[in-house]
C-alpha cells in the first residue's frame, strides 16, 4: 500500500483532490488549504514519510487533528498510519 500523505489521510478518498488538483502532501510542496501544515513539516523536517514511524507516535499534534471536533476523523488517520508503519 503506497503512503498518500504524512498523517494517515486517504488522500484519494477525499472529495478535495479533484477539486483542488492536488495530488497529496507527499507529492507538493505547499497544501492548497493554506501555506504550510504543521504536520506535513515535521514529518519532512524529520526525514520520516508518515507519522506512524515517528518515535513519538502518536504525538500531541497528530492527535489533534485526528479529533479535532470539526475536521477530525475520529482517530482514522492514526490507525492508517500504523498499517503504513507495519
Amino acid at each position: 500500500m503506497a503512503v498518500e500523505s504524512r498523517c494517515g489521510i486517504l488522500c484519494t478518498a477525499c472529495g478535495y483532490r479533484e477539486h483542488m488538483n492536488c495530488g497529496g502532501c507527499v507529492h507538493i510542496s505547499k497544501p492548497f488549504w493554506g501555506d504550510s501544515c504543521p504536520i506535513k513539516n515535521c514529518c519532512e523536517s524529520n526525514k520520516l514519510e508518515h507519522c506512524g514511524q515517528c518515535g513519538d507516535f502518536p504525538c500531541g499534534l497528530l492527535n489533534q487533528f485526528a479529533y479535532d471536533r470539526e475536521q477530525g476523523d475520529n482517530g482514522r488517520r492514526i490507525e492508517q498510519c500504523r498499517r503504513w508503519a507495519k
